[in-house]
């Protein structure tokens, strides 16, 4: 399996992709995009070789998250957009696949609003789409987190790559403020979505299964999955699974099945 990876510039910043597998001609490219202070490896690790295994994968570190150094811009779902887009034409890539998961599912939703032609399929997986998805308590926590209440396992990854003081709070800062500051869109903004999509989320996820069952009737030619499960779990993520793969491999063929369909 062939590998290889970069940067592309937008601006000041240069974000680092992966290009895992050879294009094929059958099947469109599938770009994955993690979620808050995690990256490529502590999302989608376990998940690129079985995709990649029939369908090129190309994965991202957004802003301040893994290889992908900070600027001084805010970290929002629209700037980190423009950032894949920047990715996409330096790979020659008209129109892709999109995974994005958690905060990453807000830079997907906000690539397939902006730049629909790029955008063959949407996958939105443990995301939302309004600040009513989750309760105030919510808010409030981000408002006072701490580096403290950062998983474990994002510290030791940042910390293996980014041993340079201050970068592991500069992430947790730019991860916070990204989620206090969200915004969120109308059904309408979301309604414009022409991708086909599948909202995705597990029954004990961050948001409840309700919200997903709106955003589902929400988006146009959109299928609803929800597994059991937690937030990212069902996708390997490292934080959510600890290890266990089986909720993961349980997913997988839907995955593949709307990809494929």
């Amino acid at each position: 399996m062939t590998f290889t990876h970069g940067y592309a510039a937008n601006g000041d910043l240069r974000m680092y992709y992966e290009v895992h597998g050879d294009a094929t001609t059958d099947k469109t490219p599938l770009l994955l995009i993690p979620g808050g202070g995690s990256t490529i490896q502590t999302n989608f690790a376990s998940l690129i070789p079985l995709l990649a295994a029939e369908r090129q994968v190309i994965a991202v570190d957004e802003e301040g998250h893994g290889r992908t150094a900070a600027t001084d811009r805010p970290l929002t779902a629209e700037n980190s957009a423009g950032d894949v887009l920047a990715v996409l034409d330096k790979l020659r890539l008209d129109s892709v696949d999109v995974l994005g998961f958690s905060a990453g599912g807000h830079t997907a939703l906000a690539l397939a609003m902006q730049h629909p032609a790029r955008v063959r399929r949407l996958i939105a997986a443990s995301t939302f789409f309004s600040r009513d998805a989750v309760p105030a308590e919510f808010w409030e926590g981000m408002k006072s987190a701490t580096l403290d209440n950062m998983p474990a396992v994002y510290q030791d990854a940042d910390r293996r790559l980014n041993p340079e003081p201050g970068h592991l709070e500069r992430l947790f800062e730019l991860d916070r403020q990204r989620i206090v500051g969200f915004p969120g869109w109308s059904e309408q903004e979301l309604a414009a979505i022409t991708a086909p999509t599948l909202v995705l989320c597990a029954d004990q996820d961050v948001m409840d299964p309700e919200h997903a069952v709106r955003m589902s009737r929400t988006i146009p030619d959109s299928r609803l999955l929800i597994v059991p499960g937690g937030h990212g779990d069902y996708l390997g993520e490292l934080a959510a699974s600890d290890g266990d793969l089986q909720p993961m491999l349980a997913t997988l063929p839907f995955l593949q099945r709307f990809l494929d369909s």
